[in-house]
């Protein structure tokens, strides 16, 4: 899977050097079932204030409902996801269905429930955000362990 993930990336003229390519991390949120719920991960940086993550997700692959939760004076993650190929479904509390197609982009306020899909074609998104803790997120359904 972290192949397949990389020659995606470089299919979309995305560089990686070697060491990126073996940091991919394949997430299948302890559902066991990665084809239908999980996410490839490629972060680029994580500091305390920002965050630069590439999301390579598989024809109509699921990152379920989740939110990040504030840390203490930090109100939680606020993310940016700007859609690289193929289609994207956000599915964000308090907002309609977003479509982001190739280009098109949308933030997700801290503390929010929200899950994504990816189109027939699957996709990648990156995701521009203040500081990761995907350890801490809290996702809906009990079974997901992150």
């Amino acid at each position: 899977m972290k192949e397949r993930a990389a020659r995606a990336l470089e299919a979309a003229g995305i560089v990686l050097t070697p060491a990126e390519r073996e940091s991919i991390e394949i997430a299948d949120f302890g559902l066991g079932d990665f084809e239908r719920y999980g996410l490839a991960i490629l972060v680029y940086v994580n500091t305390d204030r920002v965050c630069a993550k590439e999301l390579v997700m598989l024809p109509h692959q699921i990152c379920p409902e989740h939110r990040h939760p504030p840390v203490g004076d930090d109100p939680g993650k606020e993310e940016t996801f700007r859609c690289r190929t193929g289609l994207v479904h956000l599915h964000v509390d308090g907002y309609d269905e977003v479509t982001l197609r190739p280009g098109d982009q949308f933030t997700i306020p801290p503390d929010t429930l929200h899950s994504f899909r990816a189109g027939a074609e699957g996709a990648i998104i990156t995701e521009f955000s203040t500081r990761s803790r995907d350890e801490l997120d809290v996702f809906s359904d009990p079974r997901i362990v992150r």
